[in-house]
């Protein structure tokens, strides 16, 4: 369906990749991986012929039918948000509004039989084209809304009236419906929250058509996709499985790499030391000569360089007390403009124990993001309170520190600010840990990506001897790999977390206790996070 072709693409002279080829079956489910900047992107709009090759060729199926989401939502207004999503296919559009107009036609008492039936004989064959190309199925563009996490209530609100990543939900449902033979995405999960992750993972499963996408989320990959796509270090390599099974391939093609070049070097030495020490030597000279030979004939094994991984040395942090944050018949609410009242929870009474490692869930707009900001306190309950313990030091990471950077600093800067007692080779040697080498340290923070805006955040907060972290999505834009990095590190973190992520692999492996956030109060989970969607499933089965 898809065939691309030794391209090459070259980015500011530089080639992004070079020679890359793979191909897309009819029906195959794909994901495509690899660090932030290699150019998964890039490859999306090649597909789409957003941008040509430099050199090699992409050819596509006559009569493929392509969609793509991309993280660029085109403006939207106008239309409410059904309407919207319906736009997505115009000739439905166009069909739906023919029927329609068929149906006002035939209900005009008055009208002529010889009409009526000519009517009819344009409606059937409207109606058969409306069918073939998903037309009923469009009918459930609100269920589609509805699984995205938009409230039927919603769906006739302006569109213009939704915020930024609402708008994404939008366009991601112009896309589901509009029944492709190949789905190209890029990071459908951002900005969904877990209950809307899991919905799109089971439409995908039952989706007949291809996919290739991009997502940072494990789990979501490993349940959908049989087939990983890997940009890396300027090639593309193809593994047939999902993305643990890539894991472990990868691993063993780099060992068996390293294996080959150490082995193909050992060799290469005795023989360039024999040819030193005889080379003088006539009794020898074609025995030199026959091993120059072999030499230059040799496939020299190039030792495949692994990608730059975040190195994350925690700080030392004191012990504190045992009672972390205890929180008495706490409640938040906020008052509008218009001056109404809108109660975000209310009535939580629990202990945050010291080295509870605790998962704060629930669906966008719960409270999750409000709850951590009152314990943090970066904004006052409207009752009860949130004790902190003695001796217990609390760092924030979240939406309000990546906007509370200094646009007009650079990485080194803005760090040094934070770090003011590290020498500037001590605050370098940090940001190299965290990627950011050489030249990078002095890019200004409004010209990084979100992701590199979290790792510099990252940075200076966990070299700080905090011993309460409260992370609220600090995986958001971080690739897979940066999440294990991230994960490992907070295993060892010996101090208490309060964690905001969708990310249901690195919940499952790091909290032992659950907070979920919703119908304005707060429900405790003595357990595990599987221990959470175990008592949910429980709860949905009854």
């Amino acid at each position: 369906m898809i065939s691309v072709s030794n391209v090459t693409k070259l980015m500011n002279g530089e080639p992004l990749f070079t020679e890359a080829s793979f191909q897309l079956y009819r029906g195959e489910k794909a994901g495509l991986v690899g660090p932030n900047g290699t150019g998964k992107t890039t490859f999306f709009r090649l597909i789409t012929g957003e941008i040509k090759p430099d050199e090699g060729s992409i050819s596509i199926q006559n009569g493929t039918k392509i969609a793509y989401f991309s993280q660029s939502v085109d403006e939207m207004s106008g239309r409410s948000a059904l309407e919207e999503v319906i736009s997505g296919n115009d000739r439905i559009k166009v069909l739906a509004d023919r029927l329609h107009g068929y149906h006002t036609k035939l209900s005009d008492p008055g009208l002529d039989p010889d009409e009526m039936i000519k009517i009819l004989d344009k409606m059937g064959d409207d109606q058969a084209e409306y069918e073939a190309v998903g037309g009923y199925e469009i009918e459930s563009a609100a269920q589609i809304l509805t699984g995205l996490g938009i409230k039927p209530e919603e769906h006739n609100n302006p569109v213009e009236n939704f915020s930024g990543g609402w708008k994404m939900r939008i366009a991601l449902a112009k896309v589901l419906i509009v029944n492709p033979d190949l789905i190209l995405m890029d990071e459908p999960t951002n900005y969904l929250d877990m209950e809307t992750i899991i919905w799109l993972e089971e439409w995908l499963k039952n989706f007949k058509g291809a996919f290739l996408l991009t997502t940072h989320d494990r789990e979501f990959m490993n349940g959908i996709v049989k087939k990983i796509i890997e940009v890396s270090n300027g090639s593309v390599t193809s593994f047939s499985g999902n993305y643990d099974f890539y894991e472990r391939e990868k691993a063993i093609l780099l060992k068996n790499n390293a294996a080959e070049f150490s082995r193909q070097q050992s060799m290469l030495k005795k023989e360039e030391e024999f040819i030193a020490r005889f080379k003088a030597r006539v009794s020898h000279a074609a025995q030199v000569q026959s091993r120059i030979k072999k030499i230059d004939k040799i496939e020299k094994v190039e030792l495949v360089p692994e990608d730059m991984e975040i190195n994350i040395e925690l700080a030392k942090i004191p012990r504190g007390g045992n009672d972390v944050i205890s929180v008495k018949n706490l409640g938040k609410s906020w008052t509008g403009r218009d001056g109404t009242v809108k109660k975000v929870f209310s009535g939580l009474t629990a202990v945050v124990e010291r080295q509870n490692k605790i998962a704060v869930v629930g669906v966008n707009g719960a409270g999750k993001s409000t709850f951590l900001k009152v314990l943090s306190r970066l904004t006052d309950p409207t009752e009860g309170e949130a004790l902190t313990g003695p001796s217990i030091s609390v760092g924030y990471f979240g939406q309000l520190t990546l906007e509370q950077l200094d646009q007009n600093a650079t990485v080194l800067e803005e760090v040094r600010a934070k770090l003011p007692d590290l020498t500037e080779p001590s605050v370098r040697n940090l940001l190299a840990s965290f990627l950011f080498r050489g030249d990078e340290v002095y890019k200004k923070i409004k010209y990084l990506s979100g992701g590199e805006k979290a790792r510099v955040i990252l940075a200076h907060l966990l070299s700080m001897p905090y011993n309460c972290l409260i992370l609220d999505e600090p995986t958001n834009h971080l690739d897979i790999r940066s999440r294990v990095i991230l994960l490992d590190a907070l295993k060892k973190y010996e101090g208490t977390i309060l964690l905001v992520s969708h990310d249901r692999y690195f919940l499952k492996e790091l909290t032992n206790r659950v907070f979920e956030v919703g119908h304005g109060r707060i429900k405790v989970y003595e357990g595990d996070f599987q221990y959470y969607l175990d008592c949910k499933m429980t709860t949905v089965t009854n």
